[in-house]
């Protein structure tokens, strides 16, 4: 008797031939398409077309090593392993892909093709197998993302180093080339695309009442701005405070890349998701984060999530919280919450030449409070809220603020601050929108709370 057919490997050389036959089928027939005036192919139709010519390209290839003598794999499932691998090379993420598949994966940085690390939630760091036979096709697996993956392409090349891209299932990618000897790229994971505040509480991020007070503070319109280090959780707990908005209420995000997700997640209706639009080989057109916070204002938004603030759109994003947009949210790399408002200063002066008290007066008109989360070392590293802030405007040119939670001694994570008051005003709308202040004890309902 004879065992069970082993898989035959799919090699990369392979592969990576028969993406370019195809690539250049792609082309020419929409070359074709254009010289004949024809419309552009849908995204289901251009896939379609894709997998028959990957198709075709697998079966041309079988028959040459037929007609030269050439023995076949054994296996049946060979023949749909090279073509699934051929589509994955195109639209995909080639040799990342099984990567991009492990939930347990958190985060992905590669050094060039061949060194790459792996840091996973219930194992750490560990150093993986390489991506790609050369730097030059890791930059080709990177050009094909910044072509497929995103509502606008985005250039990968030597006159175009830089990247920031999100990919299909929310990951964030962020490559750079020739400012190193190598390639550089780095994939932070998004394991919890779907997040509500119950399951904040349940892993541990904030407790019942911070999950009272922030749904609370949510729906009764307050602007917040969740602030943290790099890989801190910024962008999960966001997700969490967008779900807690009203479904029938029009929502503008505002992001880089897009990342945030909000149409696909369909708990709200009437979303319109913007992302930068980047200019074009020779420096014409594009759109700016700063225009299009600016053109938020034209287009009836209940709400504006502006994914991160980096700097140039700082003054348009305070300046629509002021001006009618109550309950926007934003993320803010920060090193603690009372950094925030030196860095939002100094972004206002940097970009807009806006002095530092006017800046100062600008930030308490706009935020209500700053909540800031990162990896607490007296939990193992687990990303929690230490602390979230008041402001109390600006009465000597600086942000006046108070520190309503703040770490516990026990833990670290943020806990009510038994001395310190929450204003009247506000918590006469926190207390309207379901929070008690002045409760013993909490409970926030499993499940979701939007």
């Amino acid at each position: 008797m004879t065992g069970p057919v082993s898989e035959t490997p799919v090699e990369y050389e392979l592969v990576k031939a028969l993406r370019v036959q195809v690539a250049d089928a792609m082309t020419r027939a929409k070359q074709e398409r254009d010289r004949r005036g024809l419309s552009e192919l849908s995204e289901p139709d251009e896939r379609q077309l894709a997998l028959s010519l990957i198709t075709s390209a697998v079966q041309a290839h079988q028959a040459e090593i037929v007609k030269a003598g050439g023995e076949l794999p054994a296996d049946t499932g060979y023949d749909l392993r090279l073509i699934m691998a051929v589509d994955s090379a195109i639209y995909a993420a080639g040799e990342l892909q099984e990567l991009l598949d492990d939930d347990q994966v958190e985060n992905i940085d590669i050094n060039g093709c061949d060194e790459v690390w792996i840091s996973y939630a219930d194992r750490g760091k560990v150093r993986g197998a390489p991506i790609a036979a050369a730097d030059e096709d890791l930059v080709q697996i990177v050009q094909n993302l910044a072509a497929y993956a995103s509502i606008n392409a985005r250039p990968f090349t030597r006159a175009n180093p830089e990247l920031d891209l999100r990919l299909p299932d929310g990951s964030r990618l962020s490559a750079v080339m020739g400012a190193g000897e190598r390639p550089a790229v780095s994939i932070r994971r998004n394991r919890y695309p779907q997040m509500f505040l119950s399951q904040l509480v349940e892993l541990g991020t904030i407790d019942e009442q911070l999950a009272v007070f922030l749904q609370a503070a949510v729906r009764a319109r307050m602007n917040l701005i969740i602030a943290g280090a790099t890989d801190a959780g910024k962008t999960t707990l966001l997700r969490a405070c967008i779900n807690c908005i009203q479904g029938d209420e029009r929502l503008i995000t505002v992001e880089r890349s897009l990342e945030l997700g909000i149409r696909r997640q369909g708990l709200h209706a009437d979303v319109v998701e913007w992302e930068e639009v980047l200019p074009d080989a020779e420096g014409h057109g594009g759109i700016t984060i700063q225009q299009l916070v600016r053109r938020t204002r034209r287009h009836n938004p209940s709400r504006v999530v502006v994914g991160e603030v980096l700097g140039p759109e700082v003054v348009e994003m305070l300046s629509a919280m002021s001006q009618g947009n109550n309950g926007s949210l934003s993320t803010l790399h920060a090193r603690s919450a009372a950094d925030v408002f030196a860095k939002l200063a100094q972004y206002a002066e940097q970009y807009e030449r806006i002095e530092n008290r006017v800046a100062h007066a600008l930030i308490a008109g706009a935020v209500d409070f700053v909540v800031f989360i990162g990896k607490n070392r007296r939990l193992g590293g687990s990303r929690t809220v230490t602390e979230v802030v008041e402001l109390a405007g600006a009465p000597d040119g600086r942000v006046a603020s108070a520190r309503i939670f703040g770490p516990s001694p026990l833990d670290g994570r943020a806990v009510r601050v038994d001395d310190v008051a929450i204003s009247d005003a506000r918590l006469e709308e926190l207390a309207d929108a379901g929070y008690d202040d002045t409760a013993t004890s909490f409970h926030f309902p499993s499940g979701p709370t939007s």
